[in-house]
Formats: structure tokens, C-alpha cells, sequence
């Protein structure tokens, strides 16, 4: 029980300090964010950990219970290397999928669209989307059930990281620009870059237009692991920053 706190709360502390830095940085005190926004990122960031996630693990759990109560906890003995690289594949690699599937999809756009058309960065973008979004998320429901087949104990540890380095690729504290600050990090940033999502990478698929030569709307789809980009081609790697963020042809749309 101890753990499984400790697995919800270190996201949450990450959170409310990447959002304290950013304010005092004066990032919420512009006129590009209106009360509309911060009421929907408000939303978005307390529905889905308080009622989509839950929801669906109950869901899922319950029917694997009824249905197939002889695979409750079957993997438990598995090595746990095993468990990760499960939700590795099952929930990262799919939601890389699902994020790449929302960017050409009309339907799809739809529900991911308030994740784009803010014109700034910063951590509450971080689950800015709509609830059908996670709601349907493959990865959600993968999760549940290698949940239930016994790799609990792997993912309290999993989704907390996952959690925290997606809130740290949309923060304005753009932490990667002391790696790019200093040649002895240089070889270090190299492997950073393209193995997990970090603001210059993520920022990139935040960027208003091409024509800056540092955006990359229509790529950079990681969420946890950015070398999912790398081997799928769809990776664009700049260590800079857009001037301007956006979804150039939604900025209207409500």
C-alpha cells in the first residue's frame, strides 16, 4: 500500500514543482493563456488519474476475473526484465502508435487537438487532451491486463517514470539546455536525446510551422521512449527550441 502511494504522489510532487518554477518564471501571467485553459488542463490533469485510469482498471480487471480467473497473476514469477519491456512494448510503443494514428486521423485529431492549439509550453499541457483521448487509449487497457497477469509490482515503478519524463518534455524548464550547454555532456546528451523525450525533441512536435526549420508537428510522437521515433523514422533531433507553438491550421477552432 506504501508503494502504490509513493507511485502516485512522486508524479504529483513533480508536477506541482515544475509548475511552481514555471510561475515564478512568469510563464501563467501572459495574456496567451485564458481561464478557459487553465480550466481544461485543470480538468484533463485530475479526471484522468482520478476516474479514466481507475475506471478502466476496474473494468478490465473485473472481466479478466469473471472471464479468466485462471490468468490472475500467471506471470507473477516472470523476470521482472520481462514485465518491463511488456509495458515497454504494450503501453509506450502503443501509445507512440495512437499519438502518430491522432495526427492523421480527422476523428483522432478531434480528440487530440486541445493538446496542439496552446500557444505555449509548460507542464499543465502535459495531459491536455480530450477525454475520449485516454479514454480509448490502448495502452491504458494493455496495462490493466498485464496488471492483472501479475506484473503490478514492475508498472508501480514504470508509469511514475513514464509519468514524470513526459511532464519534464513539456516543461519550460527545459531542463536539456544544460546538457547542451557544456562539449563534455555533448556525448551524453546524444544517447539522452534519442532514447527518451525531452523538451527540445518534444517541443519540436509542439511547433507551429516547418518553416522554422526547427518544428517537427507531424513527427517527434514519443511519449516515454523517443526511440521509437529513431527506428521509425518519424525522429527530428535540433537541441533548439520553436519560436512558436501552435497548430497552425486549428488556432480558430473551438
Amino acid at each position: 500500500m506504501e508503494l502504490n502511494y509513493s507511485s502516485k504522489l512522486i508524479p504529483a510532487v513533480v508536477l506541482l514543482v515544475l509548475g511552481a518554477l514555471e510561475a515564478f518564471g512568469g510563464l501563467y501571467f501572459d495574456d496567451k493563456r485564458t481561464k478557459n485553459d487553465f480550466t481544461i488542463e485543470l480538468l484533463s490533469l485530475t479526471i484522468l488519474p482520478t476516474i479514466i485510469q481507475p475506471g478502466i482498471f476496474f473494468l478490465v480487471i473485473t472481466l479478466m476475473e469473471t472471464c479468466l480467473p485462471s490468468f490472475q497473476n500467471h506471470f507473477i514469477t516472470l523476470f521482472f526484465g520481462w514485465h518491463l519491456a511488456a509495458f515497454l512494448l504494450f503501453d509506450d510503443l502503443t501509445q507512440y502508435g495512437w499519438h502518430r494514428f491522432s495526427h492523421s486521423n480527422r476523428t483522432m485529431w478531434k480528440l487530440h487537438r486541445p493538446h496542439h492549439i496552446i500557444e505555449e509550453m509548460g507542464v499543465l499541457v502535459t495531459y491536455r487532451n480530450a477525454l475520449l483521448y485516454y479514454a480509448l487509449m490502448p495502452g491504458i487497457w494493455l496495462s490493466a491486463i498485464m496488471v492483472y497477469m501479475g506484473m503490478g509490482y514492475v508498472y508501480l515503478f514504470y508509469l511514475p517514470f513514464k509519468l514524470v519524463v513526459i511532464s519534464l518534455a513539456h516543461s519550460e524548464t527545459r531542463w536539456d539546455r544544460f546538457m547542451y550547454k557544456y562539449k563534455f555532456l555533448k556525448p551524453i546528451a546524444w544517447v539522452i536525446e534519442r532514447t527518451i523525450s525531452t523538451p527540445s525533441t518534444h517541443f519540436a512536435h509542439h511547433g507551429l510551422t516547418v518553416e522554422d526549420g526547427i518544428s517537427h508537428p507531424n513527427g517527434n510522437f514519443g511519449n516515454l521512449l523517443f526511440i521509437w521515433d529513431v527506428i521509425f523514422g518519424t525522429a527530428k533531433i535540433t537541441r533548439k527550441y520553436p519560436p512558436r507553438f501552435g497548430a497552425w491550421n486549428q488556432l480558430k477552432e473551438t
